[in-house]
């Protein structure tokens, strides 16, 4: 199971908290402030990102930041407070790919528990295969999937992702899958 750092100080007054169950009937230990009681949840972190396609190829990323610098992905990122899930997968496409695209369905959910995340990847039909990438990316690129770099990808949750939109390409249905990795 995994657990961040532990929340020390209150966020409302900073004042140190203290582990316990809550007064509410809650099952979950929180982090509970020992002056003003505010109860601190620790939630899961949203990753969010785009599967971008032109014609039979998909753009992938070749990280220039660690976790994982050097390793082809999928454009993606964590989730900014104040915008949708689909906002923060477009927003992050264009930042990591430099990519014109028109966002389409929403393809894969995963919980990686391990983590404390959860990913979501969206379709994105690309309008042009020329891109621009931010300072995360070393290169920006197209390839079909007999191109992949397989060995060379990032995260298990790109892999998982590319392989269900190969499966869902050939049988020319996409739909959206759902599944834990563990």
């Amino acid at each position: 199971m995994y657990k961040r750092e532990a929340i020390r100080h209150c966020r409302d007054c900073g004042a140190a908290v203290a582990y316990r169950l809550p007064d509410d009937g809650d099952t979950k230990q929180r982090a509970i402030c020992t002056a003003c009681n505010t109860v601190h949840y620790e939630n899961p972190l949203n990753v969010v990102g785009t599967v971008p396609h032109w014609g039979d190829r998909i753009l992938l990323c070749k990280r220039n930041i660690e976790p994982r610098k050097g390793k082809w992905t999928l454009p993606a990122g964590f989730m900014e407070l104040g915008e949708s899930a689909s906002e923060g997968a477009a927003r992050e496409t264009t930042e990591e790919a430099g990519a014109q695209f028109i966002m389409e369905g929403l393809f894969t959910v995963m919980s990686v528990p391990r983590v404390g995340q959860v990913h979501l990847y969206y379709r994105a039909r690309l309008t042009s295969d020329v891109f621009d990438p931010g300072h995360e990316t070393m290169e920006a690129r197209l390839f079909t999937e007999a191109d992949i770099p397989w060995d060379e990808l990032a995260f298990r949750t790109v892999k998982e992702t590319l392989e269900h939109y190969f499966v869902d390409r050939r049988a020319d249905h996409f739909g959206t899958h759902a599944f834990d990795i563990a």
